[in-house]
């Protein structure tokens, strides 16, 4: 099995990367291999609503976004994390997202399917409020763009009221959870 964790934070080893390394830790020792991308070092462009995709249904700006396609092409299993950054998630995981309109193109209009039912994604978020509105906006969010992806949404986790940068570490609730999860995510 193949993972594919995907660090939307701008902030390197912050609470949604704790998070994530936690959850990928345990589905190592599971056995699957992991890639672990952190889209801040990746050089990539918003969607340029160039129309390139209209008639192929593939994004044709080359840049990094094009190493996060293959990725989630090979994976079978997807954990993405991101905090809240003004309700929603990151500038670095929304950029991703919107590039997938080609895929949404590809499936929707042009009718060309992709491995319908055969990956699995889930979300991790930490909150700095007590706002589950933010949640359940950044949910939505990662819920459409899996759908689009073809990546059954299979849950998440969200830990509100963290702020400091490693505050996470001190819910050791929180570590185990996502070890937990990724450990079971593997066996699917």
């Amino acid at each position: 099995m193949r993972v594919l964790g995907i660090a939307g934070s701008p902030r390197r080893n912050g609470n949604t990367e704790i998070l994530l390394d936690e959850a990928l830790r345990g589905e190592k020792e599971s056995g699957c291999d992991v890639t672990k991308l952190i889209l801040n070092e990746l050089e990539i462009l918003p969607c340029q609503e160039c129309g390139g995709c209209d008639e192929i249904g593939i994004c044709v700006v080359k840049d990094d976004m094009r190493k996060v396609f293959e990725e989630i092409e090979r994976a079978n299993f997807i954990v993405l994390s991101s905090p809240i950054f003004f309700g929603s998630l990151t500038a670095q995981a929304k950029v991703v997202i919107d590039r997938f309109q080609g895929w949404w193109i590809a499936k929707y209009i042009l009718k060309k399917m992709r491995d319908e039912g055969q990956k699995s994604g889930f979300f991790i978020c930490v909150g700095g409020q007590e706002r589950p509105d933010f949640f359940n906006n950044a949910r939505m969010i990662v819920k459409n763009f899996f759908a689009t992806a073809s990546i059954k949404y299979v849950g998440d986790l969200y830990y509100p009221g963290i702020n400091k940068k490693g505050e996470i570490k001190k819910c050791s609730a929180a570590l185990k959870e996502s070890f937990n999860v990724g450990k079971s995510f593997c066996k699917e």
